[in-house]
């Protein structure tokens, strides 16, 4: 697999094979952005087209609202996913911290900033149970986060005991995180766009970040290059789980009313956006700007169906054959980048080869 990463240069410049094997990546992968942005866009116009309320003031809101917290699990889903892992907990996650939060939030009508402090230490809490079991104890990705899945779940619906939460005892604060915005953009988008830039830029600028596409491009040669293994995919669990208890009270803020199974059987929507974003599944390839535009899609389908009365039922069917179209493209990418690379390679030495027998003649 080819690893998306900023090499550094190697005798014979940029245009040798690691150069122009990063480079080729790059442009698959823009390529794969840009064809998921081009398809966004013909479904929104289709659908304005068919009904022109679906892009008025309040339906394009709701929509980057709902898009919102799928994208926020999505960017966290993607530092694990490069790594070569998955993490299937994050819909549970949600589920927990939306519960708890809100109970916290209305047992002592505690203000915004510590309700997102408590939901992101639960998430801390349940990503490092996930990531020592999977880095330090070996024990495979998928087992581990279906087994804490099912674990989490169980919590959540002890300590509601079939209570819900209501947005009357909620403080304020929480609720204006929700519903409130800066100059008529709304909070949740905005938090997500930071937290988006702000993975992406470390992911793409900063050796540690690269040191995740490396582990999931090749796992052994990571190790034999002295990346500390462990550390980094605990580092990835440890952000999807703060993600997913931050993207919990954005749920509380956005809701209000939260009952036990809040976000439940998000955790395959997640992966399906990062998978239809162009993250590889097989790790280290991919963006988490894909990811988000992914996830995007995906809730703007859902939204076309509503305003098109076409049954629910199809959003599922929709988004498998997405997934299973992702794959199997990402299959056939791979192919073809390890031909090309191959066909450089084999050029590259008849190049090498060739340039001695030349000096020869001229000799």
């Amino acid at each position: 697999m080819t690893v998306l990463t900023e090499s550094p240069a190697r005798p014979g410049g940029a245009g040798g094979p690691a150069g122009g094997g990063r480079r080729l990546v790059e442009l698959v992968l823009r390529a794969r952005e840009m064809s998921i942005l081009g398809g966004l866009v013909l479904l929104v116009v289709g659908t304005t087209i068919a009904n022109p309320r679906f892009l008025s003031g309040q339906g394009v809101k709701d929509i980057f609202l709902n898009a919102s917290i799928l994208v926020l699990l999505a960017v966290g889903q993607t530092v694990v996913v490069v790594t070569r892992n998955i993490d299937l907990s994050v819909g549970s996650v949600v589920g927990l911290v939306a519960f708890s939060a809100g109970k916290f939030a209305a047992a002592g009508d505690h203000h915004v900033v510590l309700v997102l402090v408590f939901g992101v230490a639960i998430g801390l809490a349940c990503g490092l149970v996930n990531g020592l079991l999977v880095s330090f104890c070996r024990v495979p990705a998928l087992v581990v986060t279906l087994g804490t899945l099912y674990v989490i779940q169980g919590l959540d619906y002890r300590i509601a005991h079939g209570q819900q939460i209501g947005a009357a005892e909620l403080p304020s604060s929480v609720l204006k995180l929700g519903n409130d915005g800066i100059l008529g953009v709304p909070y949740l988008p905005i938090i997500t766009v930071v937290v988006m830039l702000g993975v992406g830029y470390y992911l793409r600028s900063y050796s540690s970040g690269r040191e995740f596409y490396a582990i999931g491009s090749s796992p052994e040669a990571a190790r034999l290059a002295g990346v500390p293994i462990r550390r980094r995919v605990l580092t990835a669990y440890l952000v999807s789980g703060a993600l997913a208890g931050l993207a919990g009270v954005l749920w509380l803020g956005r809701f209000g009313t939260v009952v036990a199974d809040a976000a439940h059987g998000w955790e395959l929507t997640v992966v399906s956006a990062v998978v239809v974003g162009g993250v590889a599944i097989t790790g280290g390839v991919g963006t988490v700007y894909g990811a988000a535009l992914g996830g995007l899609l995906l809730t703007t389908i859902g939204s076309v169906l509503v305003v098109l009365k076409v049954n629910s039922f199809w959003q599922d069917a929709i988004t498998g054959v997405l997934l299973l179209l992702a794959i199997s493209v990402d299959r056939l990418l791979a192919l073809r980048v390890t031909r090309t690379l191959k066909q450089r390679s084999l050029e590259s030495a008849a190049h090498r080869e060739a340039a001695p027998e030349k000096k020869e003649g001229r000799s």
